[in-house]
């Protein structure tokens, strides 16, 4: 095989390095398309090529030489490294225990979302509930329920409320809980992607600030609406469904993280502060910023990236079939 064959296996991690650029600096929506989709591919690329190089350890042991009538010194010369090939088969296990315990766990927490949805009293999509401590999200069913506290309510004007709601309610439109979930799979089967994951969480968040902000006409207006929910949400800590969030399946509007996450002058700070800064900040300063246009030769070369790494896993695996193919030769 030629050394091309590893490039699948270089690319997540400069995907992990170029995640958050590629999250602040695309429109939100793009962001999160690219970046689910990469997820995805990366992780199917750098499995499947992971597979080839066990098999190439596989066809080597006598018996399954024998069965499949191939030439070991044929199969010798041509395939890789055994060890190599051996520590590719135990990242591939490893890689496919994680992915189907990732599928299972989530199946199950998404209907578990589901059923929490249908439960929620009332007809309406929004249920307002009594609990003091601000809170507000958007459970995954069919449909979408959007849950906000009584303490939320009163911790925002109506203007601020309104840009609340249109952030939710974009969230449950667009299902962003399958985003998540689709990146969170892929960061399961190639912990490279792991960051990659975390940004589409953050695109989703932007692509319903966007929103709500072009629903309320208003930045500066949806800018402080997520600044003060995200400051009344860290007041306490509110109660809520703790498998579901800690899946990722309930999208939240004030979130923790270190980085000054709730100091709203975060949205005024420099380049080198902001990225350091952590999610509400970098909502905040671009809610404050005009809207982002969309970079076409960034937005290209990400995708020439993800392409070259599935081409890079097709041609290994015509490189592995003729392998075998010439083992299989009359001369094998």
């Amino acid at each position: 095989m030629h050394v091309a064959v590893y490039l699948p296996l270089i690319v997540p991690a400069l995907a992990a390095l170029a995640a958050r650029p590629l999250a602040d600096r695309l429109p939100p929506a793009a962001a999160t398309w690219l970046l689910t989709a990469s997820g995805l591919a990366l992780a199917l690329t750098s499995s499947a090529v992971l597979g080839m190089l066990a098999l190439s350890a596989l066809v080597r042991i006598p018996a399954v030489a024998a069965l499949a009538h191939l030439s070991r010194p044929a199969i010798a010369s041509g395939a890789v490294s055994l060890p190599v090939a051996l520590a590719a088969g135990g990242l591939f296990a490893a890689a496919a225990v994680a992915a189907g315990g990732a599928v299972w766990r989530r199946g199950r927490a998404i209907m578990a979302a589901h059923r929490h949805a249908s439960s929620l009293p009332g007809a309406g999509q929004v249920v307002v509930t009594e609990d003091a401590a601000a809170d507000a999200y958007t459970v995954p069913g069919w449909p979408c329920r959007i849950v906000i506290t009584q303490g939320m309510l009163h911790a925002l004007s109506a203007g601020e409320r309104d840009v609340l709601l249109a952030h939710e309610r974009s969230h449950a439109q667009r299902s962003h809980y399958l985003f998540t979930s689709a990146a969170r799979l892929a960061a399961a089967a190639n912990p490279l992607l792991r960051p990659v994951a975390a940004q589409v969480g953050y695109a989703v968040e932007r692509w319903a600030d966007e929103q709500a902000a072009a629903q309320a006409g208003d930045r500066p207006l949806a800018a402080r609406a997520i600044a003060r929910a995200a400051l009344a949400t860290s007041a306490a800590a509110p109660r809520r469904r703790s498998a579901m969030a800690a899946l990722g399946l309930i999208t939240q509007e004030g979130k923790r993280s270190r980085g000054g996450e709730h100091r709203p002058g975060g949205a005024a700070a420099g380049r080198g502060e902001l990225r350091r800064a952590g999610p509400v900040p970098r909502r905040v300063a671009a809610l404050l910023a005009p809207p982002p246009r969309l970079p076409l030769l960034l937005l290209a070369a990400a995708i020439v990236l993800v392409a070259a790494s599935g081409a890079s896993a097709l041609d290994a695996a015509r490189d592995f079939h003729q392998l075998i193919e010439l083992a299989q030769g009359p001369t094998g």
